[in-house]
């Protein structure tokens, strides 16, 4: 990853990143567990992500598995994931058939 030149580049960078990642939980979880439990269930999703990142800060840890910069991307994922919920396109579009 090169530096970006300005926060808007910054910006895409990360939403790109969090692309990937909420492209490779889906193919690797799918969205059961969200239409399981709807807004709320990311709610609490999220909820359990600040617990953690606010006990890591606190006691200014960096664990080896799950890191800070794991737990922020989480975060904005599921973020995003709330938006296309509540415009009801989580529930109704899938993931792109990548071409063989």
């Amino acid at each position: 990853m090169e530096n970006p030149k300005d926060l808007e580049s910054a910006f895409d960078e990360v939403c790109q990143e969090m692309r990937e990642i909420f492209v490779q939980k889906n193919i690797d979880y799918g969205k059961g567990n969200i239409l399981d439990t709807g807004e709320m269930g990311i709610v609490y999703r999220i909820s359990d992500k600040l617990n953690r990142l606010k006990n890591l800060l606190l006691a200014n840890k960096n664990p080896k598995n799950e890191s800070i910069d794991d737990s922020w991307m989480d975060i904005g994922v599921y973020a995003v994931i709330a938006m296309m919920f509540r415009r009801k396109w989580f529930q109704k579009l899938e993931l792109k058939k990548k071409s063989k």
